[in-house]
Order: structure tokens, then C-alpha cells, then sequence
């Protein structure tokens, strides 16, 4: 396993740590500003990383489907989240060899920055929805998504 991978992972495993200490009832929670609800936004990540697979390596998008915003619960996410990372691992795997992911510029340490960029400023939301609405992620989630040397 290359670097890029393994930094992958852990990120992957941040989102569903963060997920898993969401109550499902606040799936549908909303910040005061509007936008996509909890649970959207992470079917929201899950459907950008199907997005780049069908350009970078359509054979990884497999059985994969695209969460749909009326069939959004928490299995569904954590089964998404945990199949699609899977797909963006061997996406990793694979490009190892040249540095490259076909139809990202310029190489595949910048599309990993680029896909933890993304899926972190979404993880930002998702906080402040749920803060907002008056359910906070407890204490012990809100730092653990920063123990990346044990996650």
C-alpha cells in the first residue's frame, strides 16, 4: 500500500467516525444559512467520489450507485461512504505507478488534496448544521476527527 492510500483510509475512516456519531434523526438537520441537510451532504461526497470515477476509471465504479436524496439513511450512507472509499483506494493503488488520475491535473497527490479538501469543508458543514440545530457532535467526536496518527 502507497502513501496515498493510507492517507486516504484515514480520512475515510474520519467521515465515518464523524457519521457514526450522528444520531440518524439529525440526518435531516439543516444550517441556519439552508443548503443540503446532514445526510446530504454526506451523499453529497459519496456522489462527487462516483463522479471522479467514472472520469479517472469507469471499471471501479462496479455495482455503485448514486444516493438519491429521498432514499438517504444511515446504512445507506455508511455503506456508500465505505464502498465508494474502497473505489477511490484502488483508484490510489493504481496510479501509483505513473503519479497520474486520468482527468485530474497535476498528478495524484494533488487529486488526494483535492478530495480531502472538499470532503473536509463538507465535514465543517455538517458540524455546524448539526450545531446549529441544536444537536452537536459530543466532545469525544469532535476531537477524535482530528486523531489522524489513530483513526
Amino acid at each position: 500500500m502507497n502513501t496515498l492510500t493510507e492517507t486516504w483510509q484515514i480520512h475515510n475512516r474520519i467521515n465515518l467516525y464523524l457519521l457514526d456519531g450522528i444520531d440518524e434523526a439529525y440526518l435531516n438537520d439543516v444550517s441556519a444559512s439552508k443548503g443540503r441537510t446532514v445526510g446530504e451532504q454526506f451523499a453529497h461526497l459519496h456522489n462527487v467520489r462516483l463522479m471522479w470515477l467514472k472520469v479517472a476509471d469507469p471499471l471501479l465504479l462496479g455495482t455503485l450507485i448514486k444516493i438519491e436524496k429521498e432514499n438517504i439513511s444511515k446504512d445507506i450512507l455508511v455503506t456508500g461512504m465505505k464502498t465508494s472509499g474502497i473505489a477511490i483506494e484502488t483508484l490510489f493503488e493504481n496510479a501509483y505507478a505513473d503519479g497520474k488520475i486520468k482527468g485530474f491535473k497535476p498528478h495524484a497527490t494533488g487529486f488526494l488534496g483535492y478530495l480531502v479538501s472538499h470532503e473536509s469543508h463538507h465535514r465543517g458543514q455538517i458540524m455546524l448544521a448539526l450545531k446549529q440545530s441544536g444537536h452537536p457532535v459530543d466532545k469525544k467526536v469532535q476531537y477524535g476527527i482530528w486523531e489522524w496518527g489513530t483513526r
